[in-house]
């Protein structure tokens, strides 16, 4: 006791105290760090995995899953992965979901399996597939194929009608034309050979629900005209009304639609 005294209360001594708890010190920190590296080194360096967006149905494809923000990438530590974990959107190519996952699981091999030809896997949310009947004129039958992009036209014959919304007593019925729907990707071109030597074509194109409502009414109550895009670099004009007011005589569509509501 009286030796520890001393050592405190002489210049010398106190050196000699600070430079023992400096060594303590030291050597506690060298033991901290060594244990911390051992965690990390066990637990492995940080790695990209894919994480589900949002819940992914059954059958999903992974070139879908890919580009339409299905997925999300983060990083975590490689003792967190789950076997088989994917790290690049590339490897989905050719894949499609064996059962339904959830939002913010981990996407593994397990998950997925070589794709069939499925129109479902490439549809999401309010995506829809319609099938349009057309002759080969109307229908570019022989020259358009899946991959390509449409435009699609409406035509129609239509009476005018009165302010009340009824059709003028003794009108004459007038045809109508018009562009409804601009850049419809084609999915599928398919022909089937009927009774007695008839034929039809079928055209699979992909739009939104609301879309394929109109596609639908324009096809039962009138006559549709696919015509197709450049490759790149498409541009389109504004959608305008097609008559024979127009056509010959210049009349601005909105004239002619005014007519057609009984306004004149």
């Amino acid at each position: 006791m009286q030796l520890g005294t001393k050592l405190i209360s002489s210049k010398r001594g106190a050196i000699i105290v600070a430079a023992s708890a400096a060594l303590l010190a030291g050597i506690l920190i060298l033991l901290y760090l060594n244990s911390y590296r051992s965690g990390v080194k066990a637990e492995g360096a940080p790695v990209t995995v894919l994480i589900a967006q949002d819940d992914i149905p059954k059958g999903t494809s992974g070139t879908l899953i890919a580009s339409t923000g299905l997925l999300k990438t983060t990083t975590m530590r490689e003792s967190q992965l789950r076997d088989g974990a994917f790290s690049d959107p590339t490897n989905l190519s050719g894949k499609a979901t064996t059962h339904e996952i959830y939002k913010g699981a981990q996407l593994t091999a397990s998950d997925f399996a070589p794709a069939a030809a499925s129109l479902p896997s490439e549809l999401t949310k309010t995506d829809r597939i319609i099938a349009v009947p057309l002759d080969a004129a109307h229908g570019l039958i022989g020259e358009i194929e899946a991959g390509n992009h449409v435009d699609v036209f409406a035509g129609f014959t239509v009476t005018p009608l009165g302010p009340d919304g009824t059709p003028i007593s003794g009108a004459t019925t007038r045809a109508v034309m018009k562009r409804i729907i601009t850049d419809v990707p084609v999915i599928r071109v398919a022909a089937k050979t009927g009774g007695l030597g008839s034929s039809s074509t079928k055209v699979l194109v992909k739009l939104s629900d609301k879309q394929a409502a109109d596609l639908a009414f324009s096809s039962e109550y009138g006559k549709i005209w696919l015509t197709l895009r450049p490759s790149a670099g498409a541009e389109s004009s504004p959608p305008d009304l097609v008559t024979l007011e127009t056509l010959l005589l210049g009349v601005p569509p909105i004239a002619v639609l005014r007519s057609l509501r009984g306004h004149r």
